[in-house]
């Protein structure tokens, strides 16, 4: 059980305040037992300060002892993969070996923010081939696999490569490089099935990628918890208006929960996946999708407009899950 964190901003709050609030949680989910804490890069958004992922991942590492801390993930079109390289080895070399690195082929923010920041390709052979250049930087002699550069502070560090995805294409880039594979259900439900048995069924170690033996699927969750049914409910309403504000283009920071029918969308398909109630229902809401998914790990993703909020939901999901 992980923790997907895009460090949100409430309205009357600033972004040092969300960061101030992502740090205090991950304290807290270090303290309850979760295995990683990823955060994840966005752009040109109101609501989200998650958008330097390598510091947020620094600052997390450094206020934590035991959770692993990574990426969920790098947007790699906005970055170069030298760069991440030499960020990610530097990562290693601060603060041990509990960083993860997941990598996707989405901007992560619109087009024009997406040209703004672009850098690498995010076409598959280019992906890929960006992945392979990665390990050999994290490899021990710490040399490009098709380039002839060294990443010295990379070198040895060998950093665990996932691959995102929210379709079937990233499923099977995943599969194909034998790489671990974090799916975006939380957000992108229509394509979960077929995603996972494509991942599974391309999935091979005979290629030089290959990080691990067998596949491995991480699901991500969307997970409210709170004492009662009805007072969880209520506490989401805070991320289906947010949802609501993606669908009209309204910008604006995370607003204050409301009575759940108040709310236009709010039955939103993009947030089927989701684990909402007292801990009773979230705990058989949740072991009902590892059912449906296999899912060898969830990543949940809890938004609040007050982090008091957030933090109460992470120790009563620990306390029925763990």
């Amino acid at each position: 059980m992980s923790i997907l964190d895009l460090v949100s901003i409430s309205e009357g709050s600033t972004a040092r305040d969300g960061i101030a609030a992502s740090m205090s949680a991950a304290q807290l989910a270090d303290r309850l037992g979760f295995t990683r804490l990823w955060f994840a890069e966005h752009h040109n958004t109101e609501n989200l300060a998650a958008s330097a992922t390598t510091l947020l991942i620094s600052q997390a590492a450094s206020c934590t002892e035991r959770i692993r801390v990574g990426a969920g993930g790098v947007m790699l079109p906005n970055h170069s993969p030298l760069m991440v390289a030499e960020q990610f080895g530097t990562l290693v070399n601060m603060h041990g070996n509990r960083i993860d690195l997941g990598l996707g082929r989405a901007p992560g923010t619109d087009r024009m923010t997406a040209q703004a920041l672009a850098r690498s390709s995010a076409e598959p052979q280019a992906f890929a081939q960006n992945i392979y250049d990665l390990q050999g930087w994290f490899g021990a002699e710490g040399m490009g696999r098709s380039l002839p550069i060294v990443a010295a502070v990379a070198a040895g560090t060998e950093v665990p490569i996932w691959v995102l995805g929210s379709t079937v294409n990233g499923a099977a880039i995943a599969g194909q490089l034998g790489l671990p594979f974090s799916l975006a259900s939380h957000f992108a439900p229509d394509q979960i099935d077929d995603a996972i048995r494509i991942y599974r069924d391309n999935f091979t170690t005979d290629v030089p990628t290959a990080q691990i033996e067998q596949p491995y699927v991480m699901a991500g969750i969307n997970v409210l918890v709170a004492e009662t049914d009805a007072a969880a409910e209520r506490e989401f309403t805070t991320l289906t208006q947010m949802f609501a504000d993606t669908v009209s283009g309204k910008r604006r920071r995370l607003q204050p929960p409301v009575d759940p029918a108040d709310v236009p969308g709010r039955d939103n398909p993009m947030l089927t996946i989701s684990a909402v109630g007292s801990p009773q229902t979230v705990k058989r809401q949740m072991e009902e999708f590892v059912a449906r998914t296999g899912a060898d790990e969830l990543i949940t993703v809890t938004y609040a407009f007050d982090p008091a909020v957030r933090e109460r939901s992470l120790e009563l999901l620990a306390e029925t899950w763990f």
